[in-house]
This record gives C-alpha cells, sequence and structure tokens, in this order.
C-alpha cells in the first residue's frame, strides 16, 4: 500500500506527548505574547514553524541523515543552539538590570519595549536547535510501517506533528496574550523573565552536554 496508515494512533499518541512537553518553544512563545501581545507571539510562532519545516524537509530528503553523521557539523549546530539561547537569556537578564536600575534612579515610566523580530526570533532559537533535527531522524522512520513510499509516509508524518504542535503553541500564544492584561504587575513580569532567562540557560546547558 501507497500508504501505512496502522502506526498513526500510535503516532498520534506519542507526538502528543512530545508536543506538551515544555521546551524552548515554550518559553519563548509565552514571554512574547504576554510582553509584546498577539502579533508579536505569531510571529514568533510562524518563525519557530518556519524552521520546523526546514528541519523536517531535511530529514525526509535525507540530508539529515548526512548532517548528523559528522560529528563536527553536529557539534557546530549545537554549540551555535547553545550561543544563541545564552544570547536569549541575556538579553532577558540586561532587561531586568535596566528596569532595576531606572527604576531605583525613578525614571523608568514604562517597561522597555522588545525591539528583536519575533519572527526571526523564533526562526533562529529553533533553526540553530539540532534537538528537533535529532527528534525527526529518530521519531518519524519508527512509524513508516509497511507504507510502499516511505518518503510520501515521512511527509504525512512530519505534517501532521507539525499542525499538532502548531495547534497546541497557537493555544498558548492566544491564551498567554488574552490574560497578558492582567499579568502586567511588574512583579509577575519579572518572575516571569526570570524563570524565561534560567530556562533558557539551562535548555542550551542540555544541548551542548547531549
Amino acid at each position: 500500500m501507497l500508504l501505512d496508515l496502522t502506526p498513526m494512533p500510535t503516532f498520534l499518541l506519542a507526538s502528543m506527548v512530545v508536543v506538551l512537553t515544555p521546551g524552548v518553544d515554550v518559553f519563548l512563545l509565552l514571554r512574547t505574547s504576554l510582553n509584546s501581545g498577539r502579533r508579536a507571539g505569531l510571529f514568533a510562532l510562524a518563525g519557530i514553524h518556519t524552521a520546523s519545516i526546514i528541519q523536517v524537509a531535511v530529514v525526509i530528503s535525507g540530508l539529515g541523515a548526512l548532517i548528523t553523521s559528522t560529528p563536527a557539523v553536529l557539534s557546530v549546530l549545537k554549540w551555535i543552539g547553545a550561543a544563541y539561547l545564552v544570547y536569549l537569556a541575556a538579553t532577558i537578564i540586561r532587561g531586568l538590570w535596566l528596569t532595576r536600575r531606572e527604576s531605583a534612579a525613578g525614571t523608568l515610566t514604562t517597561a522597555p519595549a522588545d525591539s528583536a523580530n519575533p519572527y526571526l526570533r523564533g526562526l533562529f532559537s529553533n533553526l540553530t536547535n539540532p534537538k528537533m533535527l535529532l527528534f525527526s531522524l529518530a521519531f518519524l522512520p519508527q512509524f513508516v510501517g509497511a507504507a510502499a513510499q516511505p518518503a510520501l509516509q515521512l511527509v504525512l508524518l512530519g505534517v501532521v506533528f507539525l499542525v499538532l504542535a502548531a495547534i497546541w503553541e497557537l493555544t498558548i500564544v492566544l491564551g498567554a496574550a488574552k490574560i497578558a492584561t492582567r499579568l502586567q504587575h511588574p512583579r509577575v513580569a519579572k518572575s516571569l523573565d526570570v524563570v524565561s532567562a534560567a530556562a533558557f540557560l539551562t535548555i542550551s546547558v542540555g544541548l551542548v552536554a547531549g
């Protein structure tokens, strides 16, 4: 048969577990949506999934196996991804420091705006993370089954996974943007920034240590 749908129930269950597991994308979307609103959150989401589509396409085309079979290339990808996450954390910490300094001086009127392009931030944070590439290589082929066209089966699996992830992350963006006005208290915003910075640093360490 052209496509084998027999593994699909198991694939859907496994995919949901993966999608619901918090990662750098979730923290990035939460912070962007809460601080900059729904529009910025949607742009960040678009950037994240542009990168995901590229990575899944690389795996399906066979280039993923070539990249991951070369330790030097994979090592460079890991360090670039970790460095970008450290940069994100440093940006948040700098914002906290500036806010605290201006508050102490009595010159702070509004929270400093995040001028970074949300689409590019989402794109680079996911594109420089080789774990999505490794995940696609290890996860998707397990559900090819008896399909006569494995590449087509991989396309189907990749599309289904990305749709599930997009639905969940869209829910995060819309939900966070909806309650953003209720979370504008400085202590709440500061706590979110601290958690986000700590999460980015922790994930960056896991990226290079894994």
